[in-house]
């Protein structure tokens, strides 16, 4: 049934006219990954490259996200990646809060679909977007969303600004949230 039921929002996302995002986007990107995924990684909104293929982190921050998964383990192939809006917001511009609450019924319903153990929000947009929490970053466990764990981290972009030592901060923050009970367990 999650398949279908992620199927199903895919189909709403993407015919989605909910907010001015609409109007310019080539594609909405609903979001992708296994519907067995235990992990969700929730971004900003996409960019340019999301927005031509349909699918989220494909350009450089998708590269930057990649690296990071690897180094903690992770495969992309086995993560549902999302975002907090489904269309690209003009000039890359930071989501406002009507277009961010026009999406957040697809997002919850996403994380109902999948039940994963543990959602990562990817930077302070997407902090913003799913707890509400204004202000700078607050990295690490953030309580819980949708009876997931919730946990806080750097968005993959910021190693593109100048800020390349951030990647091992977001591999060991990626690492550290994807543990499960019993790994952390065994590391102690």
């Amino acid at each position: 049934m999650t398949k279908r039921e992620l199927s199903a929002i895919a189909g709403e996302v993407s015919a989605c006219t909910k907010c001015r995002l609409c109007r310019n986007r080539t594609l909405a990107v609903p979001g992708e990954g296994p519907s067995t995924s235990r992990i969700m990684l929730v971004g900003e909104a996409p960019g340019k490259k999301e927005d031509i293929s349909g699918r989220p982190f494909v350009g450089q921050a998708g590269r930057i996200l990649e690296k990071a998964l690897v180094s903690a383990g992770l495969e992309r192939d086995e993560v549902f990646i999302t975002s907090v809006v489904k269309c690209r917001p003009p000039g890359n511009r930071e989501p406002m809060a009507d277009e961010m609450e026009a999406c957040r019924d697809y997002l919850r319903r996403q994380a109902d679909a999948l039940r994963p153990s543990v959602v990562i929000l990817l930077g302070r947009v997407a902090q913003l977007g799913v707890t509400g929490m204004k202000g700078n970053l607050q990295r690490g466990p953030a309580g819980g969303y949708r009876n997931a764990k919730l946990y806080v981290t750097y968005h993959p972009a910021v190693a593109l600004h100048g800020r390349p030592q951030l990647l091992e901060a977001l591999s060991a923050d990626l690492r550290a949230a994807a543990l499960t009970k019993e790994e952390k367990a065994s590391q102690r």
